[in-house]
């Protein structure tokens, strides 16, 4: 099974998914968790490039290609091989970003970025998505207060957020079989707690 966490900045995906992964292993699944961009020595690299706050001329397009460059090679390197083995592949951001933050966020043609994705990920889905939302300046806030990682992405306008969490939404409108949503400005052991109750649920149910 193929799971994502998708959310804005500061929504706490990354500090979730270790534990995730230890509550799962406990339970007798085999869960390999990764990331984007990155999760392989070439998609890292191009992750350095993408995040550098130097490259603060970085057109939209060029964001958006390297994102897929990026997620290309993690797909045929890692993700796919890991499903075809039969392990959960447990990621943290998949395509949906690029699609709520080079789509929605920069107003690029949506047609347009899905095309790339597509292409990019070989058509493949995942099977169960969460949203960990959050209010924009909320999670922007806590980024800055807890000393997390601050990235060329962080730095765009609040209205560029704000565009990306309500592309996220409507992600989510379309495709509500697929995508679950969690509220992240709950306690951190709360949100935690609501993680593992949809991924379990998600998973024993793909068993019957």
């Amino acid at each position: 099974m193929f799971i994502t966490l998708e959310g804005p900045e500061g929504s706490g995906k990354t500090s979730h998914i270790p534990y995730l992964v230890e509550y799962l292993r406990e339970k007798g699944y085999t869960v390999f968790p990764t990331r984007e961009p990155g999760g392989t020595s070439i998609s890292e690299q191009i992750r350095e490039i993408l995040h550098d706050l130097k490259n603060a001329e970085m057109h939209p397009r060029t964001e958006t290609l390297l994102y897929q460059a990026a997620r290309a090679q993690i797909v045929e390197q890692v993700i796919r091989p890991r499903l075809e083995a039969g392990e959960i592949v447990l990621s943290d951001r998949y395509y949906d970003s690029t699609i709520a933050y080079q789509g929605y966020g920069h107003q690029q043609n949506l047609d347009e970025v899905r095309a790339l994705v597509k292409y990019a990920t070989g058509g493949l889905t995942p099977d169960l998505t969460i949203l960990l939302d959050l209010d924009v300046e909320v999670g922007l806030k806590r980024k800055t207060q807890n000393g997390m990682e601050w990235n060329r992405l962080d730095a765009y306008t609040v209205e560029f957020h704000q565009r990306v969490r309500k592309g996220y939404l409507e992600l989510v409108k379309a495709e509500p079989k697929r995508w679950v949503v969690v509220d992240a400005s709950q306690s951190w052991d709360k949100v935690q707690e609501n993680l593992r109750e949809k991924i379990l649920t998600r998973l024993t149910f793909s068993k019957e």
